[in-house]
């Protein structure tokens, strides 16, 4: 642990804040404090070459950064960027790529620079405190500052509730932000300024032929697989990789198997419930690429016993139940000695891979249509009493009422806080206290945020904040830093994003067929089957274990009864969903119970 500097802020104030952060560092004012550097996520390389202090600037990294060229090349630590900003400014940031969080520090013009990776994969959290501006990539590291008061945000527990997790740039504290992808601050005597220093640039109408796009994709498959396992910090037996056996997961790991030219090991989760198994895909991809498969079925034991692990570690709520078994999965590595998991996130959100993006664009038929076909013969025909009972017409009902309602709305259209009215969920104080238009303008802002004009691209991007940022990768990252563990992103490499952005949407998804181009240019590569195959994932059967096991039913049992007393659900509005859930549908309102339990139990960890 290195101390850079100067002495104007307290140690007290740096030594509280490290707490399981890994990095933290207070700026009293307009001016420059202090940083301090502790390698806390599993894998970290902590250690001088992320640390530098010259008389004008200190730098600190999470870890290591990559150059691709042009003014600066290679690995990159924190000395090689401070002299990357001697020479650029802040223009520094377009040349620094891989996943980080960086803070610099300009003791001349008594500046603080903060900046998180294109993907955001690696976070960073943003508070005042009085005079002083504090920062940290873990936000338990403020929760012992002495002045942090650790209120909860009214704001971020309804959008908590929206979206199953917290989303940037709120936080679940008052007062305290955390970076978007992409996105960098200055803090300056002259204010705050706020601003992404790069964006997805989609190419709606690239012309390059089908075939030299196959050919490029291929070329940069080995070259971010085999980056991402060869980063410091992991040797090549210390290396595997998740396999759920979708596409993303299938080509990491055979591209990782071509690359070593031996097997690798590959690591996958199954759950003994119909409908959520998916360990015959995963089987036939280890066996198609001659992995060293390592297997291994949850229990609903396995997720009694997490629950309060995750809850407590966990920066925020959180309600992604396929974190339990992407925590349990970078155990078992761990625990087979490896230190590093290469994961798939990331394809679907930069290839067309989401189930919506191809429904959506049914219903944007619709929104074709001119005005008076829409509004002089559909609507009317709509609109007529009774129609939804006509098992013939239900259909054409539901379809127009679901079209009328334009993106990014219509995508929440199923959203529990959307199918029941908000005064039936939330205790009138509370919602009196919230804007619960917030989610939905927090996703328009993205969605409109875009040159494309392209569905598919809007509705990707949208998802590389939503689905992919504020979800997933807080999702795996969390559950990696647990296990102990190292987590890198190959198919979130800048120069596939890149590239991914060039494919012209019209085969992204053509003929509304997800994944078009990217499994056309891997038809020879993976097998029939995962070619084939619906996205499933870790899914976690979480509504039938509420359900089904006595001990976890208990567990949320007295989770519920806790947050009846804490003023922000209605107490009838769980006994509501206790019925139903009780009742024939235990999968879909076993989705809301989990979200309130994970609640309760992320509470009670953190002494709410």
């Amino acid at each position: 642990m290195g101390q850079i500097a100067d002495a104007q802020a307290s140690d007290q104030l740096l030594d509280t804040m490290l707490g399981r952060g890994v990095i933290a560092g207070a700026a009293p004012g307009p001016g420059v404090g202090r940083v301090r550097d502790r390698g806390g996520h599993a894998g970290s390389q902590a250690g001088p070459d992320l640390v530098y202090a010259d008389e004008e600037v200190v730098v600190c990294l999470t870890e290591p950064v990559t150059g691709l060229g042009g003014v600066a090349s290679g690995a990159l630590d924190a000395a090689a960027v401070a002299r990357l900003y001697h020479a650029e400014g802040d223009a520094l940031l377009g040349h620094i790529h891989g996943s980080f969080a960086l803070a610099l520090m300009d003791l001349r013009r008594r500046k603080v620079l903060l900046a998180v990776d294109r993907a955001g994969i690696r976070p960073l959290y943003l508070c005042r405190l009085g005079e002083a501006v504090a920062f940290a990539s873990r936000l338990c590291a403020f929760t012992g500052l002495p002045g942090f008061p650790a209120r909860l945000s009214d704001q971020a527990l309804f959008d908590y509730l929206y979206f199953h997790v917290v989303p940037s740039p709120g936080s679940i504290y008052q007062g305290v932000e955390k970076l978007l992808p992409a996105q960098a601050v200055d803090l300056n005597p002259l204010g705050r300024h706020a601003f992404f220093y790069w964006h997805m640039p989609y190419r709606d109408d690239n012309p390059t032929p089908l075939a030299d796009l196959s050919r490029e994709f291929r070329r940069l498959l080995p070259l971010v697989v085999g980056g991402a396992a060869a980063a410091p910090g992991a040797g090549p037996d210390e290396v595997g990789c998740f396999l759920s056996g979708g596409t993303d997961s299938s080509t990491v790991a055979g591209t990782l198997r071509r690359l070593r030219g031996v097997p690798v090991r590959t690591y996958s989760m199954g759950f003994d419930a119909r409908g959520y198994d998916e360990m015959a895909y995963a089987r036939v991809a280890a066996r198609h690429f001659g992995t060293e498969a390592r297997e291994y079925y949850v229990q609903p034991q396995d997720v009694l016993e997490a629950i309060p692990r995750l809850a407590a570690w966990c920066d925020e709520p959180f309600a992604n139940a396929s974190i339990i078994p992407a925590y349990l999965c970078a155990r078992f590595a761990r625990n087979d000695g490896c230190t590093r998991l290469l994961a798939g996130d990331g394809g679907d959100e930069i290839f067309g891979g989401n189930a919506r993006y191809a429904n959506q664009q049914l219903f944007e038929v619709y929104r074709s249509l001119p005005g008076w076909v829409r509004r002089g013969l559909l609507d009317p025909l709509a609109a007529i009493p009774g129609l939804g009972a006509v098992p013939g017409l239900r259909k054409f009902k539901s379809y127009v009422d679901q079209a009328r309602t334009p993106l990014p709305d219509r995508l929440e259209s199923y959203n529990f806080l959307h199918r029941t009215p908000l005064a039936a969920i939330f205790d009138p104080a509370f919602l009196a206290r919230v804007d619960p238009n917030a989610p939905l303008e927090t996703q328009r802002a993205c969605y409109h945020h875009i040159s494309s004009r392209a569905i598919v691209n809007r509705m990707m991007h949208l998802d590389l904040k939503i689905t992919l940022a504020d979800n997933d990768l807080r999702k795996v990252n969390q559950a990696c830093e647990l296990a102990g563990v190292d987590v890198r992103y190959p198919l979130l490499d800048e120069r596939l994003m890149d590239f991914a952005a060039s494919v012209p949407p019209r085969i992204q998804l053509k003929d509304n067929r997800l994944r078009w181009f990217f499994k056309q240019a891997l038809a020879d590569f993976l097998p029939p089957a995962i070619i084939k195959k619906q996205k499933q994932g870790f899914g976690l059967p979480v509504g039938l274990w509420l359900a089904e096991y006595a001990p976890l039913k208990a567990l949320a049992d007295d989770s519920l009864n806790a947050l009846r007393a804490r003023g922000i659900v209605r107490p009838d509005y769980i006994d509501w969903l206790r019925a139903r859930h009780a009742g024939q549908h235990a999968g879909y309102y076993g989705v809301m119970l989990w979200v309130l339990v994970m609640l309760e139990q992320w509470l009670q960890a953190h002494g709410h």
